[in-house]
């Protein structure tokens, strides 16, 4: 650990901190572009092969940036994207971001720090950052957008250059510091550790605006809302948004034991896959499937869904659009088993449905829901950590689908259980009940 982290870790004050010079490298969780042939003719692409921990070059910071030294990230399902160099290898973004300005040029390198969630403490601010200083304790939101573009001021999510942060930009959060925006800043709840305010930024951000957002679902209270994969990352968040609105939150999760963990977030009600026929990643026929799924919700909630919040695909997008009630809404962020779906267009025309594609969350949105964190509306999805120098197992938990929740990992932070500041707001809510996934530390 380099003098700047040790000085971090200690808790040292904001002149202390602004002293010690940058470390020339620093420690990451990176892919290499030379492996980006590795899983050719491989069925299994185990990303535990291409993911490795070692010493990166630190890089310079830009005028609208911060450094932050990152107490502990986060694994999400990019970080297998980008490991499995699926759909397309992110080095390609990292070229394209690239050739747009010098700043950009900085991250078109042969190797790419991955991570799309931090919580740490800012060690320095580019000459034109004006909110945030050195010392700052910080969580960081995932949309990585740029100031100067118009639609920016529109909506974030919409600026032609909006890319997400660790997967389309290199500097990500697996790692010992971290490179970002100074509007993906967010403050760190005080009552949380390092790792479960980590967990949060980019599930329960994309979730709020699927769901909550007038640019997502706009649920409504009282609505019923299926929810795929409830006892994951996206899933956990959702399951709470939904309740604490006063919706009928239905979640369906691929294993017995998840049940119970999907109904501790929020569900009301838990079905298991393979009441559905979905045994695996390729779909099943959309009308059996959907006919059998409506009837195990309208026999727990007695009507069909609202909303179903989608980021599964090509599985049961076809099941979502049949199963959504006449006039109803199909949200969709992601498709991890498959991007090509197949679905019947009769279901959604003649029935009025509509489906709406959501991707993160802009600040404004990420801000509505740290609030929600920082008041103890919402609770963290944590259920495990991880130490940096395992963050390939730490995904390959991920890509198998044998976690729950979110998966932490630990950047300086040197043991779970710590970036408590406020210890009596803690005990209020609950104490180390507040991650009600958490098994592992």
């Amino acid at each position: 650990m380099d003098a700047l982290a040790e000085a971090v870790v200690a808790g040292a004050p904001r002149e202390t901190l602004t002293r010690i010079p940058l470390p020339d490298t620093y420690t990451a969780a990176h892919l290499r572009a030379a492996d980006v042939g590795l899983f050719e003719g491989v069925e299994d692409k185990d990303v535990r092969k291409s993911i490795h921990v070692g010493d990166v070059p630190m890089p310079e910071l830009a005028p609208d940036e911060a450094l932050v030294a990152v107490m502990a990230s986060g694994i999400n399902y990019n970080t297998v994207w980008s490991a499995t160099f699926e759909p397309v290898p992110t080095f390609a973004f990292l070229k394209h971001y690239g050739k747009l300005d010098r700043w950009s040029a900085r991250h078109d390198l042969p190797h790419h720090v991955l991570g799309s969630d931090a919580a740490g403490v800012i060690v320095r601010t580019g000459a034109g950052v004006r909110r945030w200083h050195v010392g700052d304790e910080v969580v960081v939101a995932t949309a990585y957008v740029d100031d100067e573009d118009p639609a920016t001021h529109w909506d974030g999510m919409l600026g032609d250059t909006q890319r997400a942060w660790g997967f389309e930009t290199n500097f990500g959060g697996l790692a010992h510091y971290a490179v970002v925006r100074a509007n993906q800043l967010l403050p760190k709840a005080p009552h949380l550790t390092w790792e479960e305010a980590a967990a949060n930024p980019l599930c329960a951000g994309t979730a709020y605006r699927m769901l909550v957002s007038e640019r997502g679902a706009r649920f409504k209270q009282g609505d019923v809302v299926l929810i795929w994969g409830a006892a994951g990352g996206l899933g956990a968040y959702a399951a709470q948004f939904v309740r604490n609105g006063g919706g009928i939150a239905v979640g369906v999760v691929s294993a017995p034991e998840k049940a119970e963990r999907a109904k501790a977030m929020g569900c009301h009600v838990v079905l298991n896959r393979q009441q559905l026929g979905l045994t695996g990643n390729e779909p099943p026929d959309p009308a059996t499937a959907g006919k059998r799924l409506g009837k195990l919700i309208r026999g727990a909630v007695g009507e069909d869904p609202h909303i179903v919040f989608e980021h599964v695909g090509r599985a049961t997008f076809g099941i979502s659009v049949f199963v959504v009630r006449r006039g109803g809404t199909v949200v969709t962020c992601g498709s991890s088993t498959g991007y090509q779906h197949e679905y019947d267009n009769r279901y959604l025309w003649m029935r009025l449905k509509k489906v709406i594609g959501s991707h993160g969350a802009n600040l404004q949105e990420q801000w509505e829901t740290n609030r929600l964190i920082s008041l103890g509306h919402v609770r963290p999805a944590l259920s495990a950590t991880y130490p940096l120098s395992e963050t390939a197992e730490a995904s390959r938990l991920v890509q198998t689908n044998r976690h729950t929740g979110k998966i932490g990992v630990l950047g300086l932070a040197p043991r779970s259980g710590l970036g408590v500041s406020d210890e009596a707001r803690r005990a209020e809510l609950g104490g180390d009940a507040i991650s009600p996934l958490l098994t592992r530390q």
